[in-house]
């Protein structure tokens, strides 16, 4: 959903729109989005900066990051973020940042995109370690086998060839 930012003066703008999965692209290995996204929220405009807040509800299927088995999981975000012209924004590549310019983002042009904004805010509030269960086992390193369903048996064979001759003092 694109917003013309001409067409914002004076009362800020509501916004509420769903997005569907095949519309939205992470492009992040092992997060599928596995529902209808909701996005509502406000965009106000005046002459020095662009305000837009919102929440966003996506439901997701995330792979364990120890034995890769799907993990449904619910995000509820709850954002802001402003938006300044290039001529707001300091050149200088050694410049002091405070707490609030970290939400703060260069707009070219009269057109914000929303649905942009959406993805952004989900990328940003992925987990970075997702677990199918606390205790988690993983899979094995040799041959993969998932150790949450059973021990595997490729490792009691394999003898370093450094180690066989001990093998043999039992």
């Amino acid at each position: 959903m694109k917003v013309d930012l001409l067409s914002v003066t004076g009362e800020p703008l509501s916004f509420k729109f769903r997005l569907e999965p095949d519309e939205i692209d992470l492009d992040t290995e092992g997060v599928r989005i596995s529902g209808s996204i909701d996005v509502a929220g406000e965009l106000s405009n005046n002459s020095a900066k662009t305000d837009v807040k919102g929440s966003i509800a996506a439901p997701l299927e995330v792979d364990c990051t120890r034995c890769l088995t799907p993990v449904k999981r619910e995000l509820d975000i709850v954002f802001q973020v402003d938006f300044v012209g290039k001529e707001m924004f300091p050149e200088s590549k050694e410049t002091h940042l405070e707490n609030s310019d970290l939400d703060t983002d260069v707009i070219e042009g009269n057109e914000l995109d929303l649905t942009e904004i959406a993805r952004e805010q989900i990328l940003l509030n992925l987990p970075e370690q997702e677990l199918c269960k606390e205790d988690c086992r993983g899979i094995c390193p040799t041959c993969g086998k998932d150790l949450n369903e059973g021990e595997c048996r490729c490792g009691e064979d394999d003898v370093d060839p450094r180690w066989a001759a001990l093998k043999d003092l039992r």
